[in-house]
């Protein structure tokens, strides 16, 4: 297996985001086939597995710590805190941002439990909670280092001015924002502070949350439940003006000789040695053409020609609403 750098960590080129084997993308599958394709990953060799507090609120974290109790001390886990589900009047459990430091503790300390280990090896605010200072959050994660609970830590959804205000406070391993061909944001600032501080980049839905597999050609078939219902690159009108980018990226993965899938994976290896992307899949075949992106070899000249195809300029709709918007921090273009 092809292995990039995490901090202290030696990884598989691609790690496995574990949310959708419970969490977003509407029902999530049964237990058993999210066991199996946690299982795959590790037969394939993968090393990095990626997990929430938010996800399935706690049942992804129990179902990764139980299939990789086994092989825990040869893993790098990872998981996220600072979001995750409050419940409400009614028990009804909901989705809360909280970065206060007891909340932060909390949260470690559920995860902990909830994947049966005793530390986590990077540990990601989920999302900066605007109410509490950055450093506030930070620090109070950093005594989770001191303590032994976590070994590393990590931002998600952040703008390069707070990555450098959370690194003065205590190293930052890794940021995870969403980087792939038709989300371009961390090229505004983000990718160039992780290479100037040494911190990694893990990019999450980097095949578009499912576009670029060619894969979603009807939205209206979407799962009540599934968030691609409030994207607004999935509305009718946008989605329809994207399809239109579909045939010539397949052309290019045919003459690329990979999958159109594997060609969005390989594009962001290609693009820095700091990136390490962890596509998530429910399928067993689907995991195992999504390594095989990994031996994908992409000429310059192809390169240019995919950038051209698929940017910030030619995607049509925002990557979140309006709301969702307000929750991250990063840059957006104008």
């Amino acid at each position: 297996m092809h292995t990039r750098t995490i901090g202290p960590f030696t990884v598989t080129a691609i790690g496995l985001g574990c949310m959708n084997l419970s969490h977003a993308y509407g029902v999530p599958p049964p237990a058993e086939q999210g066991e199996k394709v946690l299982r795959a990953a590790l037969d394939a060799g993968v090393t990095l597995f990626d997990t929430a507090a938010l996800y399935g609120f706690g049942k992804n974290e129990e179902l990764v710590g139980r299939v990789l109790k086994p092989h825990r001390r040869q893993l790098t886990l990872c998981s996220k805190g600072g979001l995750a589900g409050v419940p409400d009047a009614d028990g009804v459990l909901k989705r809360v941002i909280d970065g206060r430091p007891d909340t932060l503790r909390r949260n470690c300390e559920d995860s902990l439990r909830r994947l049966q280990t005793d530390v986590i090896d990077l540990y990601y605010l989920h999302r900066w909670d605007k109410k509490v200072p950055i450093e506030e959050s930070v620090g109070a994660m950093s005594r989770l280092v001191e303590e032994g609970k976590v070994r590393t830590l990590g931002l998600s959804e952040v703008s390069a001015p707070t990555i450098r205000k959370a690194h003065a406070v205590h190293p930052i391993t890794a940021v995870q924002n969403e980087y792939s061909l038709w989300t371009r944001n961390a090229e505004i600032a983000a990718l160039d502070t992780c290479r100037e501080l040494g911190i990694a980049f893990v990019a999450f839905s980097p095949v578009a949350r499912g576009f670029l597999c060619d894969a979603v050609p009807d939205v209206a078939g979407f799962d009540a439940k599934d968030i691609r219902r409030t994207m607004p690159r999935f509305d009718a009108a946008n989605h329809a003006r994207n399809l239109k980018l579909l045939p010539p990226y397949r052309a290019l993965a045919r003459e690329a000789g990979c999958t159109p899938a594997q060609l969005a994976l390989a594009w962001l290896l290609h693009k820095a040695p700091h990136i390490v992307p962890i596509p998530g899949t429910t399928s067993v075949d689907h995991l195992r053409e999504d390594l095989a992106a990994a031996d994908v070899r992409l000429a310059p000249e192809l390169i240019g020609r995919l950038d051209a195809l698929i940017n910030e300029k030619t995607v049509a709709g925002n990557r979140y609403s309006e709301q969702a918007n307000r929750e991250v921090d990063t840059e957006v273009f104008a």
